[in-house]
C-alpha cells in the first residue's frame, strides 16, 4: 500500500507485536505480489481498495486478490467507505482495530538484536527476487546515517517520496523518528507542484529524491515561484544523476547540497568517501569494507556468503574479504567520485531494482516471435539515470516486424508481467547474442557495444 499514516503506524505496530512485516511495493503486479508473499511464508496483508495518483484511482486490492493473497486487512484510499467487495476472511481496517478490545498497557515484544524486524526484496541475477531480512540493528543504522550524513536533528521535518516496499520506506521512519524528527508524508503523485507546493507548507529540512523526479520538475517548472529556504538539503538515492539537473535541483533552496545516498537494500554508501576498488583504475567496481553495523547477515532464499563475498579480494593485510556491492563508481580529481550505476546483472528503473533475468523472462513468455533476449541498462552519455535496453534474436521463420513493433509488444510485456512504471528505451536486433563457454550471456559487453554505436552489433 502508499506510504500513508496508516501503514507506518501498521509497520511499526507490527515489529512492536514481534511479528515480521513483508514489504511490496504497491506497483508491483499480481505475479510478483505472489512471488514474494511465497518465498515470506506471509500469514496476513494489509493492503488498500485503490490508489489515488494524479486525479485518478487504481486499484489495489484487486491485484492482491489475483495475486491469492491470504487474509486481507484493507483500508479505504478514498474517505471512510471501502470501494470493493472483500473475500470471506478478509477485514475491514476499521474492523481490525475494534477487535483488539479496549486500550491498555501494551508490553511491547523483547527480541534478540538479530532477529527480523522486516523482509525487503532485492531482485537478484538468477529472477527469483532474494529475500533480504532486516533486524532489530537494522533502525539503529538507519538513524546513525540519518544523523551522520543527512544531518537530520530533533524537530526537523523530513520528506522522502517512497514506498515500505522500497528500502527508504523502513530507512525513513527510523531516520526520522529516532532522531526526533517529523516525518512529512505526501498522499499522491510527487511530480508535480501540488508536492511542491506541499514541501514548502510542512517546512521541510531534509528532502529526498529520485533523478526522475527532478527531471519532472525542472521540465514541468513545478517549483517556480515557491519557497524552499528551509530545505538544509536534498539526498538522492536509487538510480544515477545528471549534473545538470541536481545543480538545478541546488539552485532551487539557495544552493544546498545534494547526499548521494549509494548502495542496497543490504549495504548503503554515502559519497565521497574512500571507496575501495577491486583494480587500480580510474573507473571500477566497489567493494565495501566489513564490519558494518546494520547490514545484512543472512538471505532468505540465498546463500549469503556466495552472493557477497565468495570471489572476493582480502582487504590488505587481514584475511577479511572484502564485501561485494554493485555499482560502478568513476574515481575523479580532487576526492569526487562519480557514481554509475549498477554494473551487474541488476539493474535501476526509474528508482526501482530489478533483475535482467526478470526483463528476459517477461519478453520470452509474451512476445512469440523472440528466440533469445537480453536486457541490459545502459547509462547514457556522461552520466544520468539507467535506460532499458533490449538485445532481441527474432526467430527464423515468417515474417518478422521490425524494431520499432517489437520494442512495442515487449513494452507491453514488461509492464504486464512486471512494472507499469518500467520504459523500455530501445530494442537491437541481432542474429545471436555473445555467450561465455558455460552459455552465460555476455551482458556486459552487450551494454559496453550499446554504448559504443549500434554498428559494432
Amino acid at each position: 500500500m502508499p506510504m500513508t499514516v496508516t501503514s507506518v503506524v501498521a509497520y511499526l505496530g507490527i515489529v512492536l507485536s514481534g511479528c515480521v512485516v513483508v514489504s511490496i511495493a504497491d506497483s508491483f503486479s499480481p505475479p510478483e505480489v505472489a512471488s514474494r508473499l511465497k518465498i515470506a511464508g506471509a500469514v496476513a496483508i494489509m493492503t488498500q481498495d485503490v490508489i489515488l495518483r494524479g486525479g485518478k484511482t487504481f486499484a489495489l486490492f484487486s491485484r492482491v486478490v489475483e495475486a491469492n493473497a491470504p487474509m486481507a486487512i484493507v483500508c479505504p484510499g478514498l474517505g471512510d467507505n471501502l470501494q470493493v467487495n472483500l473475500r470471506e476472511g478478509d477485514m475491514e481496517y476499521s474492523e481490525f482495530l475494534a477487535s483488539g478490545g479496549p486500550l491498555g498497557q501494551f508490553q511491547p515484544y523483547s527480541a534478540d538484536g538479530y532477529e527480523a524486524t522486516n523482509i525487503l526484496f532485492s531482485s537478484g541475477t538468477t529472477g527469483e527476487p532474494k529475500a533480504i531480512p532486516y533486524t532489530h540493528l537494522t533502525p539503529i543504522r538507519c538513524a546513525v546515517d540519518g544523523f551522520a550524513h543527512q544531518d537530520i536533528r530533533h524537530r526537523d521535518v523530513v520528506c522522502w517520496p517512497t514506498n515500505l516496499g522500497w528500502m527508504m520506506g523502513p530507512w525513513l521512519v527510523y531516520a526520522a523518528l529516532l532522531n526526533g524528527a517529523t516525518i512529512a508524508l505526501f498522499e499522491g503523485s510527487p511530480l508535480g507542484r501540488e508536492f511542491c507546493q506541499f514541501v514548502s507548507a510542512a517546512r521541510v529540512t531534509q528532502l529526498g529524491v529520485v533523478p526522475s523526479i527532478v527531471r519532472a520538475w525542472r521540465e514541468g517548472a513545478s517549483v517556480k515561484g515557491i519557497d524552499w529556504a528551509s530545505i538544509r538539503c536534498f539526498s538522492s538515492t536509487g538510480e544515477a544523476s545528471t549534473p545538470e539537473e541536481y545543480h538545478w535541483l541546488m539552485a532551487q533552496a539557495g544552493y544546498k547540497p545534494v547526499i548521494e545516498y549509494c548502495g542496497a537494500l543490504v549495504q548503503c554508501l554515502i559519497g565521497p568517501l574512500d571507496f575501495i576498488c577491486f583494480v587500480p583504475a580510474v573507473r571500477s567496481e566497489l567493494a565495501l569494507v566489513p564490519p558494518m553495523l546494520g547490514n545484512s547477515q543472512k538471505l532468505l532464499n540465498r546463500d549469503h556468503f556466495l552472493v557477497y563475498y565468495d570471489g572476493m579480494p582480502m582487504l590488505e593485510g587481514t584475511s577479511m574479504p572484502l564485501r561485494r556491492h554493485g555499482d560502478e563508481v568513476e574515481r575523479l580529481p580532487g576526492g569526487y567520485y562519480c557514481a554509475h550505476g549498477r554494473c551487474d546483472d541488476t539493474m535501476n528503473l526509474g528508482g526501482i531494482k530489478v533483475s535482467s533475468i526478470e526483463l528476459e523472462r517477461a519478453v520470452m513468455a509474451n512476445v512469440q516471435q523472440v528466440k533469445e533476449a537480453a536486457a541490459v541498462g545502459v547509462t547514457p552519455s556522461g552520466s544520468g539515470p539507467q535506460k532499458l535496453v533490449l538485445f532481441l534474436v527474432p526467430k527464423a521463420a515468417g515474417h518478422q516486424p521490425g524494431a520499432s513493433k517489437f520494442r512495442e509488444l515487449c513494452q507491453k510485456a514488461v509492464r504486464t508481467e512486471l512494472n507499469p512504471l518500467f520504459k523500455v528505451a530501445d530494442v537491437v536486433l541481432c542474429e545471436s547474442l555473445p555467450r561465455t563457454a558455460s552459455n552465460k550471456i555476455m551482458r556486459r559487453l552487450l551494454r559496453s557495444r550499446y554504448g559504443k554505436g549500434r554498428s559494432r552489433l
